[in-house]
């Protein structure tokens, strides 16, 4: 099974760039052009939160136009810069999303791999919360299928990661957190987005992983004194590839680069 993981492509309504810098939604249409490409296709892509700048009803109309191209079925999960009722209007024909609430689900129609979403996002502010609401939703879920093949996805990462503006900004209550995963060794992997950076760490006896942006990076400064500050990298995606041996992580650049060449 072939899991693609987009994340925090920010868009703005159609000609508005973002930060005023960069064509974000041009980005994310490249992403969605560069998953349909790939063969064999993804199973199923998942879009680790910030879909949208500012959360209005604009920008999400803007990235529904941009996904309707993609090929593979989308599981999404907000971010710090959602609108969590917004998001929930913008995807309330995504059917596993909850009518009320977190958006927290347990997709058991993913394939052999379940996917979990954790919506650790707090209204109006850009850090999370894994309290304990949350953590009891997720035991049970996790408690549902104990041998089953599971992803974790939650927008912002539980961990430090050793750029101070952006540990300001993490998921609170990590430790918490990773007590629960670590009583459940058939997740594969906890996935996250939020940092605009690849980034990777053991996290409750498994593996975490960060998506870049389709937008931006933001800069690798762990100074203390460092200001927050983004580049115009290249952007990409995580591409996540089950077998029952496990799971085999990618970091896709996205672009067309020289090439094929004859040789490896």
């Amino acid at each position: 099974m072939w899991i693609a993981q987009l994340s925090d492509p920010h868009v703005r309504p159609a000609g508005t760039l973002y930060q005023g810098v960069v064509d974000a939604n041009a980005a994310l249409a490249a992403a969605v052009a560069q998953l349909n490409a790939l063969d064999p296709q993804p199973d199923l892509v998942l879009l680790t939160g910030d879909v949208a700048e500012a959360g209005t009803a604009a920008d999400y109309a803007a990235a529904r136009t941009i996904l309707a191209p993609l090929r593979a079925p989308l599981r999404v999960i907000p971010g710090n810069h959602d609108e969590r009722e917004a998001f929930r209007l913008a995807f309330r024909d995504h059917g596993y999303l909850p009518a009320a609430g977190p958006l927290h689900y347990a997709d058991a129609a993913s394939g052999p791999v379940r996917v979990i979403a954790l919506d650790v996002t707090i209204p109006g502010l850009h850090h999370g919360e894994a309290d304990a609401a949350a953590l009891a939703w997720l035991e049970a879920a996790l408690a549902e299928a104990p041998g089953r093949p599971t992803v974790v996805m939650l927008h912002q990462p539980p961990i430090e990661c050793g750029v101070p503006y952006l540990d300001l900004y993490r998921c609170h209550g990590g430790a918490a957190l990773a007590a629960v995963i670590a009583r459940h060794p058939a997740v594969e992997r906890v996935l996250c987005g939020h940092v605009h950076r690849t980034m990777l760490r053991r996290f409750g006896g498994t593996l975490l992983c960060t998506a870049p942006s389709t937008a931006t990076a933001i800069a690798l400064q762990p100074r203390g004194d460092a200001r927050p500050a983004s580049f115009l990298e290249p952007p990409g995606f995580l591409l996540h590839q089950w077998r029952p041996e496990g799971m085999l992580t990618h970091h896709v650049p996205l672009g067309r680069f020289p090439g094929p060449y004859p040789f490896a």
